[in-house]
């Protein structure tokens, strides 16, 4: 394996090869097997792991064997794709030891499809991921292509595939382009001839940058990724005031040295700098991009000083207020509304089926990640039907169906919009999302995770909950004080709500993922991370219109969580570590 990466990279790499060789003379064994003794498997997320060298890492020779079993699994599944061709978009990051970057994996990815005379759109520059499915929709193309490890950690990087429709990809398309990887190993002579393939006709640019340049103060952040002109340049679209720009973060950095995690989900942590900035600007929110742009975080200045980060869900409510609110403001015929639709994944807030109900439209669960939503929403756009709105807990939101994944670009202008209105009714956020739970019921959430590193440990614990009391197919009936209701495993498919017993959402055995509903209204799912050694969990409290005791309320979803982590995490027993503070 040694010899075969560097008959390749020893030409064209250096550095990984070089790297290697290190290892080899200071006989680190443990490590030249992590690096070459495995390859990364491609999934519907596509691929994710650290820049280096070895087959098990994402350097210029892996992202090439991707890129010809995805063009060749395109040959056979679209017979004009040299008629339509692909986008490719690519984040900041990189890599200096290794010699690896997104750029460069970008140029890569494209040299391939040029020398099988696919036309490629390249993005000359850096741009966010949602930028690559409304391309792919708006020059109906064939596939598209991110190269971005979004907000993992710095050493990391990823490429994420995008199918005609603009959603990613589902299966089994994963399992066919696995397969076509595995037959394509070997680089094709000209795969590695960026140079030639930048000059080729067959290579067109789809930027197109508009002048950025409406008076509520509002703080933006970019943590050191693509979407600062972006978010600018839409402010601008809709004629907002454009935000205050944290100086420290706006421009791309691979290093993202003011932050330990570039990830807004986080918190606190990654404010800190658009917390200070709006304090001596005057501004009272605060909006923040992860690095390649397709999520969102906003925070809120508190009369008493202190600072509000509305959790995922909570935008979530306030985001499908908003956009419904506007729609009805155009939509003045009322039998329309039973041609809207609004999603959610099943970990996210059920607090858009609440409004639902009361309001007429149509609300659906998908399993998690946009890939779910997004496919779902073509089905039903292909319908006749309109998506207004989509969302997931991790702070994603799809605030319009002309992209099909994640935006955080529209959603920091539609969220701007938001605040702006508010500001003129003399309402500020946090009074807002009140009167959402007021009027539609309080929701309220908490989720979680636990690191293990120990699949055998994980599946013990899953295994458990399916044989409880030691009775094999018996799911726990309470949960210390808790009454459980029902159970739903998608791992098995079996949900105890349906007359058949069988789960009406997709399964997969390959991830673990059991959802309990109480009979005091609560909600904890616990699932396993695709790309992380974690197990989550996601816990609401759905409580009905008029219940408005939020001290009581928060009281017994803290005892629920409580519950769930003694009875069914068991971390001491287990050795799970908590997610680090």
């Amino acid at each position: 394996v040694i010899s075969y990466g560097n008959n390749f990279l020893n030409i064209y790499n250096p550095k990984t090869a070089s790297m290697v060789q290190e290892m080899v003379k200071d006989g680190a064994t443990e490590a030249l097997k992590k690096c070459l003794s495995s390859r990364m498997e491609f999934g519907t997320a596509g691929l994710r792991a650290a820049m280096g060298p070895g087959t098990s890492c994402m350097n210029d020779l892996t992202i090439i064997q991707t890129t010809q079993g995805f063009c060749c699994y395109l040959e056979q599944s679209f017979g004009d794709l040299k008629e339509r061709g692909v986008v490719i978009g690519y984040d900041a990051r990189a890599h200096p030891p290794s010699g690896g970057g997104s750029k460069r994996f970008a140029s890569l990815a494209a040299a391939v499809f040029i020398s099988r005379g696919v036309p490629v759109h390249l993005f000359s520059d850096i741009t966010p991921t949602p930028f690559v499915p409304f391309a792919v929709s708006h020059l109906g193309l064939c596939a598209g292509i991110m190269v971005t490890a979004s907000h993992n950690p710095k050493q990391d990087n990823g490429y994420k595939v995008y199918w005609e429709n603009g959603a990613q990809i589902v299966s089994p398309h994963d399992k066919g382009i696995s397969k076509a990887i595995e037959e394509n190993l070997k680089p094709w002579p000209e795969s590695w001839n960026t140079e030639e393939a930048s000059k080729s006709s067959l290579m067109k640019d789809p930027m197109c940058f508009y002048t950025c340049l409406s008076e509520v103060k509002i703080v933006h952040t970019s943590v050191h990724g693509v979407g600062h002109a972006f978010v600018q340049s839409a402010f601008k679209a809709f004629d907002l005031h454009p935000p205050y720009a944290v100086e420290e973060q706006k421009d791309p950095d691979p290093e993202f040295p003011t932050v330990k995690y570039p990830n807004p989900e986080e918190g606190e942590g990654v404010l800190t700098l658009s917390f200070a900035l709006a304090d001596r600007v005057g501004a009272s929110v605060v909006l923040a991009n992860d690095p390649d742009a397709d999520r969102l975080a906003m925070a809120e200045k508190q009369q008493n000083g202190q600072w509000r980060v509305f959790t995922g869900n909570e935008l979530g409510a306030l985001l499908g207020w908003w956009i419904f609110r506007c729609w009805k403001e155009q939509n003045s015929d009322a039998a329309a509304v039973k041609n809207l639709y609004m999603l959610s994944s099943t970990v996210s807030s059920k607090i858009l089926r609440a409004i639902a109900l009361k309001e007429g439209f149509h609300f659906e669960e998908t399993l998690t990640g946009f890939k779910w939503m997004g496919n779902r929403a073509k089905d039903l756009l292909d319908q006749g039907k309109m998506v207004l709105f989509a969302f997931e807990e991790a702070i994603g939101y799809m605030c319009s169906p002309s992209v099909l994944d994640k935006d955080g670009v529209s959603a920091a202008a539609i969220a701007g919009e938001m605040v702006s209105y508010l500001a003129t009714e003399n309402i500020s956020v946090s009074q807002q999302l009140t009167t959402i739970y007021e009027e539609y019921g309080y929701h309220l959430s908490k989720n979680s995770y636990f690191i293990c590193h120990d699949q055998t440990v994980i599946r013990s614990l899953f295994d458990r909950l399916r044989n409880s009391g030691g009775q094999k197919n018996s799911y726990p009936t309470d949960c210390g004080a808790f009454s459980i209701s029902t159970v739903r495993d998608l791992t098995t498919g079996y949900d105890s709500n349906q007359p058949d017993k069988k789960a009406v959402l997709p399964t997969s055995s390959s991830s673990q993922m059991i959802t309990f509903t109480f009979s005091n209204g609560g909600v904890a799912t616990m699932r396993t991370s695709g790309t992380e050694p974690k197990i989550k969990y996601y816990t609401e409290l759905c409580a009905a219109p008029g219940n408005s005791d939020v001290t009581h309320l928060k009281k017994e979803l803290d005892d629920l969580v409580d519950a769930i982590i003694e009875n069914f995490f068991e971390p001491e027993k287990n050795k799970l570590q908590p997610k680090p503070e």
